[in-house]
């Protein structure tokens, strides 16, 4: 059965007015002991160009990581893809995982990036065992922008709602700063799936064991909710992730995807509301929905609710206690401002979009909901957020990160997906430093879960408690020296008071001097190779580099440059000494020629030679 509860802010409405109010419902699908449901899974890796390297190394070490928490009864395929998709892994039953890992080991990084074919195998082979007793998954990892195959944005996501309604859903994984975010989470809205940042390379493994353990907490699918209004009120806006659309009454229907165990779905309203006279006001009734595990077996379940709000006095809603539901909905109103405040941003309306943003901290803080760490962790973010917008530096790196902040919220209550961001904050390195703690209280910024944390260093105060933060100043590594620290009202956390500093010991190597500098320049001369590619010096990072590519064109040899962000199809000037078919190399630059399309091969050549996760345990 699938039980349902709710509440409002304010919680009693105010008598003879016509008012907002958010509202709050959950549902939860209540069954208990409910058995693990097997997997049939597709995982769908990108091995273009751009994942050459630690990337595309901890990509497969994830994978082999989900290979280990499967069981003997779950289907598993794996696809990789660059120009070409290649099956590394047919679906099976994962009975002999050393096979499999073995396979995933001899996947190395290509060519440019055929997303929509890889994406398309992988539901494919989703398809050919689709089971309606399993959870029928594709998991897409991509760092970079679909280059080849269908790219119209439009048409995978429409793609991914199809192949959802056939049974077939989708999650993506954006990885690193490369990857589309709008196509993505495009997808993954569309496909009713999840969504995930990895923005740190190391911690594919642990993102792809969050997918894994959501995948396994799903007890319900499909849950549908349509709001049946009462006369005199008004559906002002959802506050939560969900697909809406109308029936034939006019009535909203929103599609809010799957129930997981032990986890509410939240569904955040704001209504307007006509707030007659004192006494109970019915607003609504709930008509609901789901495809539930009982006894076993899938079975569709409905019901519905009458949701009644209390009208009262000035006096009784001014002092009427709402803080059982003024967390959930605070969150779900800071993950709405920051979505509406990046669309006003990027329509060019970026003091409306900080505007925003500070009013809604100021909103929380008036509320003392800043004595709560998350709300005070969800306050800075907000501040950092709102001083980009305002200076519009933004960037590449805040927007997927707000991005991702914004969905996670949206969508789930796990609070280890809540507000993920590991980004340097940009005015570290305009920070007055010091070299030593003196009569200060020494922190340090450390990454846990996917997001900066700081710590206290100094004796006497407890080290496993978290200290609020400007979050523009913090770094991974970072060691500051503040006057003083005091705990929160409730214990739970520290907060810092008086000057910061940023602490430089001597004798050590100061990280965050200055901004990190772009590679220098090149000479901009046409690159010069050797006898032979055996003597190129070697690499096996990319960094700051170009990726380009020895591919067969006929019977001729050609370069072509596979980062992302060029043209693939163009013909390259690159020294005929050092070609050979499928080798990679980097470049310390590309030029476009002066025909405007084609490229020239600039600067140092060296011969990527690709790490393997054979040897490491």
């Amino acid at each position: 059965m699938i039980k349902t509860s709710y509440a409002f802010d304010p919680a009693i409405l105010t008598v003879g007015s016509s008012l907002k109010t958010n509202a709050l419902l959950r549902f939860r699908a209540d069954i208990p002991e409910s058995p693990r449901r097997d997997l049939n899974l597709s995982l769908v890796i990108d091995r273009s160009g751009s994942m050459a390297g630690a990337p595309l190394f901890h990509a497969l070490r994830a994978a082999e990581s989900v290979v280990d928490q499967l069981e003997a009864n779950d289907i598993l395929s794996v696809v990789v893809y660059d120009d070409a998709v290649d099956t590394v892994v047919p679906p099976q039953p994962v009975t002999n995982k050393s096979a499999l890992k073995n396979a995933l080991r001899r996947v190395h990084a290509g060519g440019i990036t055929n997303l929509s074919g890889g994406w398309l195998k992988g539901c494919e082979y989703v398809k050919q065992k689709l089971d309606p007793q399993k959870i029928n998954r594709v998991l897409l990892l991509t760092d970079g922008h679909a280059n080849m195959g269908i790219q119209d944005p439009k048409v995978l996501t429409a793609t991914a709602g199809q192949k959802a309604e056939e049974g077939v859903i989708t999650t993506t994984l954006g990885f690193a700063q490369g990857f589309n975010e709008d196509l993505l989470i495009g997808m993954a809205r569309a496909a009713s799936g999840n969504f995930y940042f990895i923005q740190s390379v190391d911690e594919a493994s642990e993102v792809f064991s969050i997918e894994l353990d959501s995948l396994r907490a799903v007890v319900g699918q499909n849950l549908k909710v349509t709001l049946e209004l009462a006369n005199g009120v008004k559906l002002v806006d959802i506050l939560s992730l969900a697909k809406v659309s109308q029936n034939q009454k006019g009535q909203s229907v929103i599609t809010l995807g799957e129930l997981y165990e032990g986890e509410d779905k939240l569904l955040g309203l704001s209504l307007e509301v006509s707030a007659a006279q004192v006494g109970e006001l019915p607003l609504m009734k709930l008509h609901y929905s789901a495809d539930v595990v009982q006894n076993n077996v899938i079975q569709s379940v409905s019901g519905i609710t009458d949701v009644i709000a209390k009208v009262g006095t000035v006096e009784e809603s001014a002092f009427a206690a709402s803080s059982d539901i003024l967390l959930d909905l605070s969150r779900l109103t800071i993950a709405k401002a920051k979505e509406t405040a990046l669309d006003l941003a990027e329509h060019g309306k970026h003091q409306e979009a900080e505007k925003i943003l500070r009013s809604l901290i100021e909103e929380l803080r008036n509320k003392g909901l800043n004595e709560n760490f998350e709300i005070a962790e969800e306050i800075d973010q907000l501040e950092y957020f709102a001083s980009r917008i305002a200076q519009r530096t933004l960037g590449n790196a805040g927007r997927k990160e707000l991005l991702d902040q914004t969905y996670q919220a949206m969508n789930r209550t796990r609070t280890d997906l809540v507000g993920r961001g590991v980004t340097v904050g940009d005015e570290i390195y305009a920070m007055p430093t010091v070299n030593d703690v003196g009569s200060g209280v020494e922190l340090q910024c450390v990454r846990e879960g996917g997001k900066l944390r700081v710590k206290v260093l100094s004796a006497g105060y407890d080290a496993t408690k978290n200290v609020q933060f400007p979050r523009a100043i913090r770094a991974e590594g970072a060691r500051y020296v503040v006057e003083g620290v005091e705990l929160s009202t409730d214990g739970s956390f520290y907060r810092v008071t008086g000057q910061i500093n940023r602490l430089t010991k001597p004798g050590e190597a100061d990280i965050f001097v200055a901004p990190r500098q772009s590679r220098s320049v090149s000479t901009g001369k046409a690159s010069k190779g050797p006898a032979s590619a055996a003597d190129l010096p070697t690499t096996d990072t990319v960094n700051d580099g170009i990726l380009v590519q020895c591919v067969k064109d006929g019977s001729k040899l050609r370069a072509r440059v596979v980062s992302d962000g060029y043209e693939p199809d163009w013909n390259m000037r690159f020294p005929r000494s050092v070609r050979e078919e499928g080798m990679l190399y980097v470049v310390d630059e590309v030029k476009t020629g002066p025909d405007g399309k084609s490229y020239i091969a600039c600067g140092e050549i060296k011969r990527f030679v690709q790490p393997s996760t054979t040897n490491v345990s």
